[in-house]
């Protein structure tokens, strides 16, 4: 998908797929911890990073989550998420979690997606009580599956080390709850000069 199509998509969602539910990007003029600990990110995928959404709507069965009409409006609340390879960062796709119909519409969402590219985590459920994980991120992304070399996107998820509130997370990246604002890093290969313990969430998330 080129970045064209992700920002057309990205554009299109809130007029053909979301009410008033749905959540505002946040402002280009916003300073995240991302841009100030870890480099500014790039509007483009890294290689083997990039989200696939007409193959979304099976990758978010396969995270046990349901395909959703619209985000839900129950339980809503938002994490922040840095992927670093190496010390350099990997941008968070936009559109994690929206699927696209035959004709290249969205045509459903899961109620953990991304908006932007900006790693904000977004979790809009119908239900309450609902733990949403890392793993179940992952796998709507499709990365670290564990079929490719280790460090490659389609590597294993062993070899990455979480951090979440700046504190090392010992437990398994994919079985890392995710919660309201939490910063969360996970790196593989040289650990970076710093580990941002916090995000900047803009107004109102």
């Amino acid at each position: 998908m080129t970045i064209h199509r992700t920002l057309a998509l990205a554009a299109a969602l809130p007029a053909l797929l979301f009410g008033v539910a749905a959540c505002a990007p946040p402002a280009a003029t916003e300073t995240t911890a991302t841009e100030t600990t870890a480099g500014t990110r790039a509007p483009e995928a890294a290689a083997g990073f990039g989200v696939d959404n007409a193959g979304a709507r099976e990758r978010i069965a396969r995270s046990g989550l349901a395909l959703l009409a619209a985000e839900g409006n129950v339980e809503h609340f938002h994490a922040h998420l840095d992927l670093i390879k190496d010390a350099t960062p990997v941008p968070v796709p936009a559109n994690i979690g929206i699927s696209l119909g035959q004709d290249g519409k969205p045509d459903g969402i899961s109620a953990l997606h991304t908006h932007d590219t900006s790693g904000v985590i977004h979790i809009e459920s119908p239900t309450a009580g609902q733990v949403f994980t890392l793993g179940q991120l992952l796998t709507e992304w499709g990365v670290l599956t564990g079929t490719g070399p280790p460090g490659s996107g389609q590597g294993p998820a062993d070899g990455w080390t979480a951090y979440v509130n700046g504190a090392r997370y010992d437990a398994g990246i994919r079985d890392l709850p995710l919660k309201h604002h939490d910063q969360i890093v996970v790196s593989f290969g040289a650990t970076p000069a710093t580990i941002p313990s916090s995000y900047e969430f803009p107004p109102n998330e």
